[in-house]
């Protein structure tokens, strides 16, 4: 094993959102910085598997059944016809140009990659395992940014192409006549829904009772019965104990969540999606006296968990989102040079990218009254939005919770149009600990969808006017 010098002042392990933005702003920063990534290509399951690429089936997918089903109603006529290899290829060459854009990046801020496995061997020490074997780097902070891995589920085995994960749901090379997905969370809905524009019957199993774990209940409500009329099909409270793949396709074993009698489900493809968990075994944590939680997760005293070792992203506590890894990542490189860095977790927004989309940030209804906080609550429909009502857009409602005491706005949900674009606005008042009022009192542009999230602000003090 050979050593090599000189030392660097930060080698960060891992090269997703986290661990890319924090290389780049240690070189910002003028530190000496290299980032150990196993990959070909740099960005993480974010750029390489997730969210980017799930991005560009979506948005194709959202095209191909408008042209379908609505472009007739705005008078114009189209017979669409579906060409996967296309809509596959134009998806990875986004990929593509967004992982080199982060390499040019990594040059114009002076950033090495170090091509391999990484691991600690103990304090100041990280070994990268690539072609050429192994090679050990010294560095004053080592970040751990290695991201997470999909959590498999007992009893269900991975078959290639019949039973899958995220990754394999954004390459099959065939539109199946059926799919079943296992969780109704964020990558579930999202890749059921881009498999159902494109013609597969679409079935949800979710072992809780509502969708979108952590979403407000009356968003979720709305959410569940807007996919249904879009034709999804719905199995809650119920749980997958067995899976067998042949040559027809997939039988699965369900059970009622609380108990009671088996059924089986036959699907030619199914998906499971019921979480991903931190990816942190095989680093070396207990050469630097550090060890995973029983979940897998690092905990960390503001990002750091020994001297000189810090993690960032899903291998820790908060959001498992890349928004809240890339703000990890600014944090703790600012520490590590000496400014201050903080992340308000509760300020991290969430976003489903469904059509309609679903985005919320702060607190919601239930996690209100749980904490006994007294609170009132706006809430606007799309349907009086001019915007959405002339776009034919207008399922959902924005929502907007506020201290009943001093105003100070909670939480916002949204439920919409171009939601996950319309939360911002409500991140940056939260963050200035701004009122409804504020917000309410704030002039927005017509016809605009945003003015639906004013009007929701409005509605606090019951005050809403039709857009």
């Amino acid at each position: 094993m050979a050593d090599q010098t000189p030392a660097y002042d930060v080698i960060i392990i891992g090269g997703g959102p986290g661990g890319y933005n924090a290389a780049i702003r240690a070189g910002q920063l003028g530190l000496k910085v290299a980032c150990v990534e196993m990959r070909e290509t740099l960005g993480g399951t974010c750029l390489n598997v997730g969210c980017m690429p799930s991005k560009a089936l979506l948005h194709a997918s959202e095209l191909f059944e408008a042209a379908s089903k609505d472009f007739a109603g705005l008078g114009i006529e189209v017979a669409p016809k579906l060409n996967l290899g296309q809509m596959m290829a134009q998806k990875q060459d986004s990929v593509t140009a967004l992982t080199k854009g982060i390499e040019f990046l990594f040059k114009k801020n002076k950033v090495d990659w170090l091509k391999g496995r990484g691991r600690l061997d103990g304090p100041g020490r990280v070994v990268v395992e690539g072609a050429d074997g192994a090679t050990t780097y010294a560095a004053k902070n080592v970040i751990i940014a290695t991201g997470s891995e999909p959590t498999p589920l007992p009893g269900v085995e991975f078959v290639a192409g019949k039973v899958i994960d995220s990754t394999g749901a954004l390459s099959l090379p065939a539109v199946p006549k059926s799919m079943v997905v296992i969780g109704a969370g964020v990558i579930g809905l999202e890749l059921g829904s881009v498999w159902r524009r494109l013609g597969a019957e679409v079935t949800v199993i979710e072992y809780l009772d509502s969708i979108g774990a952590g979403m407000d209940a009356e968003v979720a409500t709305a959410f569940q019965r807007g996919l249904t009329k879009q034709g999804m099909t719905f199995r809650m409270g119920q749980k997958v104990t067995g899976a067998t793949a042949d040559g027809a396709g997939v039988t699965l074993t369900v059970e009622p969540a609380k108990g009671g009698e088996a059924t089986t489900l036959t699907a030619d493809v199914v998906l499971v999606a019921i979480g991903r968990r931190p990816y942190t075994q095989g680093l070396g944590l207990e050469t630097v006296g550090a060890a995973p939680d029983a979940r897998g997760f690092v905990a960390n005293d503001h990002f750091r968990v020994a001297d000189g070792v810090w993690v960032i992203g899903d291998v820790t506590h908060g959001p498992m989102l890349a928004h809240k890894a890339e703000e990890d990542a600014v944090a703790a490189v600012e520490l590590i040079a000496g400014k201050a860095g903080h992340v308000d977790y509760n300020l991290v927004p969430s976003v489903i990218y469904t059509t309609p989309e679903v985005a919320w940030v702060g607190q919601t209804e239930e996690q209100l009254k749980a904490a006994g906080v007294a609170y009132t609550k706006g809430k606007f429909p799309f349907t009086a939005n001019s915007r959405a009502k002339i776009n034919h857009e207008g399922e959902g409602f924005a929502k907007v919770l506020a201290d009943a005491a001093t105003d100070r706005v909670l939480g916002v949900h949204i439920y919409g149009p171009q939601a996950g674009e319309l939360i911002g606005e409500a991140c940056v008042l939260m963050a200035f600990g701004g009122a409804s009022e504020d917000l309410a009192r704030t002039s927005h542009p017509h016809p605009t969808r945003s003015e639906a999230v004013r009007q929701a602000a409005m509605g606090v003090e019951g005050w809403t006017m039709q857009a």
